[in-house]
C-alpha cells in the first residue's frame, strides 16, 4: 500500500531536507526512523525539499509498504525512534496513483520576522530578524506586483534546478503582531531561494532603501544581480502543500497557525 505522512521539523541541527553523504538531513533521519519500524528499507519521496536551516510545519511525503498497521501505530512508532526536533504529525493510506509533488496543486510557505533593535536570542534560529523599522503598506504594494504567473529569474538562486523560472505566485499576506512580522507565501511551485530573495527585497521597500515600484523593476530584469541579496533561513518555513479534496488528506497540522 501507499502511504503518505506529514512531518514537522526544526531545521536548525540539519543540512536541509534532501539525503546527503553526511547522513545530517531531515530525509536521512526519516528513512531511518521508519526502516527500523518496519524491519526493512523504507524511501520516502516529498511535497518540497527544505534548505539547511528552513523549518516545516507540514512536509508532506510518501512511500509504498507491504505492512499493514494501522495509521497511528504509523504515528508513534516513527516518533519513538526519531529526533526530538523532528515528527510525524499524521500517516494516511493513499491510493497507488498519489504522488506528494506531482499531485499538489501549490505549496505554502511562511516567514516569521522579529524587529527588535537586538538581535534574538531564545527564539534564534527560528525568526529572522530586522533591526531597523519596517512600514506595512509599502511592502504589501510591493508583494502585489509579483502576484500572477512571471518569470522570476531575479529570484532565482545560481544553483536552482528548475526546469523554468516561470512560476505562478498566488498569495502574499503581510501582518504583524507586536514585534513579529508573518509573510506567507502561496504558489504553483517555487524556485530555490525564491522566498529568501524576494523576503530580502520586500525587507529593503519596508525600510525604506527602495520604494515599492522597485519590485518591477527587479522582476523585470530577470537578472539575480538586480535584486537584494538572499535573506536568513532562520525564519522560513514550509506550511505544506495543497491538495484536492478528494484526496482526503489534511490542510494543515496543529502548530500551522501556532507561529507568531
Amino acid at each position: 500500500m501507499r502511504l503518505a505522512l506529514a512531518i514537522s521539523y526544526n531545521g536548525q541541527a540539519y543540512q536541509g531536507w534532501q539525503s546527503q553523504l553526511s547522513r545530517q538531513t531531515v530525509q536521512d533521519q526519516l528513512e531511518l526512523a521508519l526502516s527500523r519500524f518496519s524491519a526493512r528499507k523504507v524511501s520516502t519521496l516529498c511535497a518540497g525539499r527544505t534548505d539547511a536551516g528552513v523549518h516545516a510545519l507540514m512536509q508532506v511525503v510518501h512511500f509504498d509498504t507491504v505492512l499493514d498497521r494501522p495509521s497511528s501505530s504509523w504515528v508513534r512508532g516513527s516518533n519513538a525512534l526519531l529526533p526530538r526536533d523532528i515528527a510525524v504529525e499524521w500517516a494516511q493510506v493513499v491510493p497507488p496513483e498519489f504522488h506528494c509533488r506531482a499531485s499538489a496543486l501549490s505549496r505554502r510557505y511562511a516567514y516569521i520576522l522579529r524587529e527588535s533593535p537586538v538581535r534574538p536570542s531564545i527564539d534564534a534560529g527560528r525568526v529572522g530578524w530586522a533591526y531597523r523599522p519596517l512600514a506595512i503598506e509599502p511592502m504589501r504594494c510591493a508583494a502585489a506586483l509579483l502576484l500572477g504567473e512571471h518569470d522570476f529569474t531575479s529570484f532565482r538562486a545560481s544553483a536552482c534546478q528548475a526546469l523554468s523560472p516561470v512560476k505562478t505566485l498566488t498569495r502574499i499576506d503581510i501582518s504583524q503582531r507586536g514585534a513579529y512580522w508573518r509573510f506567507e507565501f502561496e504558489a504553483n511551485a517555487f524556485l530555490h531561494h525564491m522566498i529568501r530573495n524576494i523576503m530580502g527585497c520586500l525587507l529593503a521597500v519596508g525600510q525604506g532603501k527602495h520604494g515599492p515600484d522597485w519590485l518591477r523593476e527587479v522582476l523585470l530584469a530577470r537578472d539575480r544581480n538586480a535584486a537584494a541579496p538572499t535573506f536568513s533561513p532562520d525564519g522560513l518555513y514550509f506550511l505544506g502543500p495543497r491538495y484536492a479534496p478528494h484526496w482526503g488528506l489534511p490542510d494543515r497540522t496543529p502548530g500551522f497557525d501556532g507561529l507568531p
